[in-house]
C-alpha cells in the first residue's frame, strides 16, 4: 500500500537535488562580473585571483556541513547554505553598485562565504542521493551533479529575460546568485523533509524499475542541455525550461511505471546471473592480458598500501595513509582543479584576446560542456544498473578507465590555446576543458564512496576537495603573476573601467603551457589509479 508513496518520495527528493544543483553552481558565472569587481576594488590580476581562490577556499570548510548533518536535519543545513550565499553575493552586488565601500579583506570574506555556501549545497545533495539510492547512488549522484553545469546557461537565460533591450548588466548575475539559491532552497525543502531519516529504497528488485526511470531522466537531462546549448538565448523560453526542469522530472517515474505495465516488462529479461558471470570472466581475461603486457609491475609498486575491498568504510586517518587516496588526490588536483581555475579566469582571458563581448557565450560553452561531461560519466553506471545492480570491481575499473580517457582532451585543449588565439579555438578549447573537468567533478563523488565507504562521503569527499583551494591558489597566482608581468613589460597602456589590463595572446600563453603540462601529470596519476 505504501510502496508507491515511498517510491514517489525518493524520486521527488532526487528532483529536489536537481533543482538545488541547477541553481547553485554560482561559481560558473564569476567571469561575468569579475572585471567589474577588479575595477571597483582597483586591484591587480593576482589580487583578483585571490578573490576567485577565496570562493574555492570555502571548500575547506565543506567538512563542517558533513559533520553538522550528523546532528541536524538536512533542511536546516540547506537554509544555512542559502543564507551564506545570500550574504556573500548580496554584499558583493552592493559593492559593485558602489552603494557600500569595503576593504579588500572584506571582499575576500564575502567570496569565502559564497564558496562555503556552494560546498554545503553540494554536500547535502551528495548525502541525499547516497541515502535514498544506496544501490544506484552513482547514477543519482551523476544525474544531480550534472545539472550544476547548467547554472551559467540558466542564469544567462534569466538575465537576458529581465534585462532591457537584451543588454545584460553583468551585476545582474550577482543578484541572481544571491536570490535564486535561496528561492530554490525554499522550494526544495518540502520534498527534502519527506526523507525524515528513513532509507527510501525498499528492495533490491527496485533496481530494475530504477534503471528505466534513470534512463528516462538522463534522456530528459540531455534534451535540456542541448536546448540550452544550441538555441540562441533570446529565442529560448523560460516556460519550456521550467517544464524540463520541474514538471517532466516529477512526472517521469509515474510515466515509466505506466509504460512498463503497458508493455508487460518481465523480470526474467534481465538475466543477472549470466551477465555477472560474463563480467567476471572478461575482468579476469583483461587482468591477465595487462599482466602479460608488463603492467603487472605497477601492481607490485602500489599493492602495499592499496585498498583491498571496495566500499569498505575508512576513517580519515586511514584514508590519508593509502596510496589510492593520493593517486586520486593528485589526479583531481592536476585536472579538475585546473578546469575550475580556467573557468574563473575566462573573463580576463576573453578580455585579453579581444572577445569581451563574447564572455557570457564562452562561459555558457564551458558550463554546458561541463554538464555533458558529467552526464557521460554516468554511462558505466547506467549500463551496470541493468545488468549488475550491486557495486563490484568491474564497475569501479570501468569508471576509472573512463575517467582517464576523459582527461585526454584537457592537455589537447591547452595545446590548442597555446598555438592559436582565434575565437573558434577559444570556444573549442573551452568546450574540451569543460567536458574533462565536468567528468572529474561527477565521477569523483562515486569514486570516493567506492574507495572509502558511503557512510562518510560527506566528510571524505570534502577532505578530497581540499585540493581545489590549494590548486586555485597555485594555478591562479601563476596565471596572475604572468599576466601582471606582461602588463609591466607592455609598451602600450590599456585601461578598461579605470583598471590597467593586458591585451594580446602573450598575456596567458605561458600560463596555458604550464597548465597543459600539469594536466598531463594528472592524466598519468589517473592512469595509475
Amino acid at each position: 500500500m505504501n510502496a508507491p508513496i515511498i517510491e514517489w518520495k525518493k524520486w521527488t527528493i532526487l528532483v529536489a537535488t536537481i533543482w538545488i544543483q541547477a541553481f547553485t553552481g554560482t561559481n560558473f558565472d564569476f567571469p561575468s562580473y569579475s572585471t567589474q569587481l577588479k575595477s571597483v576594488l582597483q586591484i591587480s590580476q593576482v589580487e583578483l585571483n585571490y578573490l576567485s581562490m577565496a570562493s574555492d577556499f570555502g571548500k575547506l570548510f565543506g567538512w563542517c556541513s558533513g559533520l553538522l548533518l550528523l546532528y541536524f536535519p538536512v533542511g536546516v543545513i540547506v537554509i544555512m547554505a542559502a543564507f551564506l550565499g545570500f550574504f556573500g553575493y548580496g554584499l558583493q552586488w552592493l559593492l559593485i553598485q558602489r552603494l557600500i565601500s569595503l576593504p579588500y579583506f572584506m571582499a575576500f570574506i564575502l567570496c569565502l562565504s559564497a564558496g562555503c555556501s556552494i560546498t554545503w549545497f553540494n554536500t547535502v545533495c551528495f548525502v541525499l542521493c547516497i541515502k535514498n539510492f544506496p544501490n544506484n547512488s552513482p547514477l543519482a549522484l551523476s544525474l544531480s551533479i550534472s545539472f550544476n553545469g547548467l547554472t551559467a546557461a540558466l542564469y544567462n537565460l534569466i538575465a537576458t529575460e529581465i534585462s532591457l533591450h537584451g543588454n545584460i548588466n553583468s551585476t545582474s548575475y550577482l543578484i541572481l546568485n544571491a536570490f535564486l539559491p535561496l528561492i530554490t532552497s525554499i522550494a526544495a525543502i518540502f520534498p527534502i523533509l519527506q526523507s525524515s531519516g528513513n532509507n527510501l529504497q525498499t528492495d533490491d528488485t527496485d533496481n530494475k524499475d530504477d534503471a528505466h526511470t534513470f534512463t528516462f531522466l538522463y534522456i530528459l537531462a540531455a534534451i535540456t542541455g542541448l536546448y540550452l546549448f544550441f538555441f540562441d538565448t533570446p529565442s529560448q523560453s523560460i516556460l519550456l525550461v521550467v517544464m524540463l526542469l520541474v514538471v517532466f522530472p516529477l512526472m517521469s517515474p509515474k510515466f515509466v511505471y505506466a509504460l512498463k505495465r503497458a508493455h508487460h516488462v518481465e523480470e526474467q529479461s534481465y538475466r543477472l546471473v549470466e551477465m555477472n558471470s560474463n563480467s567476471e570472466f572478461f575482468e579476469e581475461q583483461s587482468t591477465s592480458i595487462l599482466k602479460r603486457c608488463g603492467f603487472g609491475m605497477f601492481d607490485k609498486m602500489i599493492a602495499k598500501d592499496q585498498l583491498v575491498v571496495l566500499g569498505e568504510e575508512h576513517a580519515a586517518s586511514v584514508l590519508v595513509a593509502r596510496i589510492d587516496f593520493w593517486l586520486y588526490y593528485i589526479g583531481y588536483f592536476c585536472t579538475g582543479t585546473i578546469g575550475l581555475v580556467y573557468s574563473n579566469n575566462l573573463g580576463q582571458i576573453c578580455q585579453s584576446l579581444g572577445y569581451s563581448s563574447e564572455t557570457e557565450a564562452i562561459v555558457t560553452i564551458y558550463s554546458t560542456c561541463s554538464f555533458f561531461g558529467r552526464l557521460i560519466s554516468s554511462v558505466p553506471d547506467l549500463i551496470s544498473c541493468f545488468y549488475s545492480p550491486h557495486m563490484n570491481t568491474k564497475r569501479y575499473t570501468t569508471r576509472t578507465g573512463w575517467l582517464t580517457l576523459s582527461l585526454v582532451p584537457m592537455p589537447v585543449a591547452f595545446l590548442v590555446l597555446f598555438f592559436s588565439g582565434s575565437k573558434s579555438s577559444l570556444s573549442l578549447a573551452t568546450g574540451l576543458i569543460g567536458i574533462s573537468s565536468g567528468f572529474v567533478f561527477s565521477a569523483a563523488v562515486s569514486i570516493t564512496s567506492e574507495l572509502f565507504g558511503s557512510k562518510s562521503t560527506g566528510i571524505n569527499h570534502n577532505l578530497l576537495i581540499t585540493n581545489i583551494p590549494l590548486g586555485s591558489l597555485l594555478y591562479g597566482v601563476l596565471g596572475g603573476v604572468i599576466y601582471d608581468h606582461h602588463i609591466k613589460g607592455s609598451n602600450e597602456v590599456v585601461f578598461v573601467g579605470g583598471s590597467r589590463v593586458c591585451m594580446g595572446r602573450e598575456c596567458y600563453n605561458e600560463t596555458f603551457g604550464w597548465w597543459g603540462c600539469i594536466s598531463l601529470f594528472g592524466l598519468g596519476s589517473s592512469f595509475l589509479l
